[in-house]
């Protein structure tokens, strides 16, 4: 399938690539045809999860590049390389990942906040900045944030988590906007998307809990899917929206 796939010829950047989401997104998209660039801030989780979908996906072109996402300068350096080494970038999905909790809310501790803020909102920022005229100069770029089903309901002990994700899906909607608005009276031809998960589940959380049902969990490997399968959709169709793979709270 590779090289002649459904995203054959599509140059997709992946941030958070060294992470269970990331590994499966990395091996997904690369079976699909794609050239994927995967960036992580630990080189050998990195250097595992690029070599991994390199020898999974025969044939396919995946590179990793560790790239400090905090630094916005960093990640505009990376996106103009990734643009300028293979001609063209049609996608960001944006694995950047991180969860702290509490057990009541009057227990949530503000460098809870801190630390999330960080992981879940500014990577968010440098990312969509840093692609955002490569995505527009794209015939089907898309922005595509993985966020939580917290965000639209939260709970008392996950305060810091939910408004730092809710925050997030803000900001991309906003991205939506700016391309709904460069796309005119013919609408976007790039689009900025949500898929909202409870929470994600993988099989070494499996083997660690054999007992455990993880109710309305989505598996790395089926948000994969649903994230290639994003490239099938239009841009007007796609654009600021969110897309619900479990229940909507």
């Amino acid at each position: 399938m590779v090289g002649n796939g459904a995203l054959s010829g599509a140059v997709i950047a992946v941030a958070g690539a060294g992470g269970p989401a990331g590994r499966a997104a990395l091996l997904r998209l690369a079976e699909a045809g794609a050239t994927v660039v995967g960036a992580d801030n630990d080189p050998e989780r990195l250097a595992e999860a690029v070599d991994a979908a390199r020898y999974k996906a025969g044939g396919a072109v995946v590179t990793g590049e560790t790239v400090d996402l905090l630094d916005l300068d960093s990640t505009r350096d990376w996106a103009a390389r990734t643009e300028k080494e293979f001609g063209r970038v049609d996608g960001v999905v944006h694995l950047v990942g991180g969860w702290r909790g509490s057990e009541t809310f009057i227990k949530s501790s503000l460098d809870d906040w801190d630390f999330l803020e960080l992981l879940l909102i500014r990577t968010v920022q440098h990312t969509s900045l840093a692609f955002y005229e490569a995505l527009q100069r794209s015939d089907r770029g898309r922005y595509v944030l993985i966020s939580a089903a917290g965000a639209t309901k939260p709970t008392a002990g996950n305060a810091s988590y939910a408004a730092a994700k809710a925050a997030a899906e803000a900001w991309t909607l906003a991205l939506a906007d700016a391309f709904r608005k460069a796309g005119g009276a013919e609408g976007p031809t790039s689009a900025a998307v949500i898929l909202v998960v409870k929470a994600l589940v993988h099989e070494a959380m499996r083997a660690e809990r054999p007992n455990a049902k993880f109710a309305g969990f989505t598996d790395v490997g089926d948000l994969a899917e649903e994230i290639a399968g994003v490239w099938e959709k239009s841009a007007t169709e796609l654009n600021g929206n969110r897309l619900w793979l479990t229940e909507k709270p």
